[in-house]
């Protein structure tokens, strides 16, 4: 029975009302030419896409905070201050995202909000995050080593604060660079829901943390039947930004900080091979890929979007699997 109040209901609850969500707004989205553009620096390839709604991230955000709540009030034991950490650093990540949709989609200004503008937002959201954390769920400032280095936890004291919120904010800009190809974002985010899930019901015996993953995790497999190549909505920065503080949340309220490393892999080696491409660019004049982020590498190597999206899939459940073992 935990299992099905825990997993399988906010699970299904999620999917069915994200799918239905989608199947009803993908015309209305198209009609009212809420479409991504495809601008010149990206795959010539792409162009193909312009036109695709944007915006389905709206769709499982809102399907899987239903799923949830509904089991929160009815099957849950009462409110757990540590979602309002989710709160702060997913939604306002979203939110985030939905503002630069917004800028983009409604204003016809095609790069959205500056970088600048978007840095400043992350910072002061992370850093909301992190005092919440402290205040109210009365975190430390430890780092946990599990066992690694011959030592179970790192004192950071007052450096803690900078250093987390730098992290966080450049995961969740790596998850956002992920949201490249058709179905790759949600495919990875709903591979690290599934190991939310199983270290929630398995490890910690958290049902809040069960439940809200699987809840994002029906979510998006009700957004993936249709952003699958070929896509027919994508999830936009609202969609990504969001994953992205969902996912940094999680690692945050399990005290798993520095296992985002492993959790995220695909994540960072996304956002490594941006700044290793920048760096050496302008250094040399040269590229060290054909294309970055490295899926775009990848596509120019002749590799198929469902490739890249199988592959990348496959890395990212081999390293959520080490996550566990690290965790157990």
């Amino acid at each position: 029975m935990d299992i099905l109040n825990r997993i399988l209901l906010p699970m299904a609850g999620s999917f069915l009302l994200s799918a239905l969500l989608l199947k009803t707004f993908i015309p209305v989205l198209r009609k009212v030419k809420l479409g991504q553009k495809i601008l010149e620096i990206g795959p010539s390839w792409h162009k193909c896409k312009e036109g695709t709604p944007v915006l389905g991230g709206l769709f499982f955000i809102l399907s899987s905070l239903c799923a949830f709540a509904l089991w929160a009030v009815f099957g849950g034991d009462g409110f757990d201050p540590a979602w309002g950490g989710f709160a702060i650093l997913a939604l306002g990540s979203g939110l985030i995202g939905f503002i630069d949709d917004y800028v983009k989609l409604f204003k016809k200004r095609n790069k959205g909000l500056t970088a600048k503008q978007k840095m400043v937002l992350q910072l002061l959201t992370a850093a909301g995050f992190l005092a919440y954390r402290a205040l109210v769920c009365k975190a430390g400032t430890a780092v946990k080593l599990y066992g690694l280095f011959g030592m179970e936890s790192l004192e950071l004291s007052w450096f803690y604060y900078p250093l987390m919120i730098l992290v966080a904010v450049y995961v969740i800009n790596c998850a956002n660079l992920t949201d490249g190809i058709d179905g790759l974002a949600g495919s990875v985010s709903l591979i690290q829901c599934v190991f939310f899930v199983c270290a929630g019901h398995l490890l910690w015996r958290d049902p809040g943390t069960s439940a809200l993953a699987s809840a994002l995790a029906g979510g998006l497999m009700g957004f993936l039947v249709y952003n699958f190549h070929p896509a027919k909505i994508f999830m936009g920065d609202t969609g990504s930004l969001f994953l992205g503080g969902f996912t940094v949340a999680m690692a945050f309220t399990m005290e798993a900080e520095l296992l985002l490393l492993p959790l995220c892999l695909i994540w960072i080696v996304e956002g490594v091979s941006v700044l290793l491409q920048v760096f050496f660019f302008k250094l040399t004049g040269k590229r060290i890929f054909k294309m970055a982020p490295i899926h775009h590498h990848f596509e120019m190597c002749k590799w198929s979007e469902v490739k890249v999206v199988f592959t990348f899939s496959f890395v990212t459940a081999l390293s959520c699997g080490l996550t566990y073992w690290l965790l157990a």
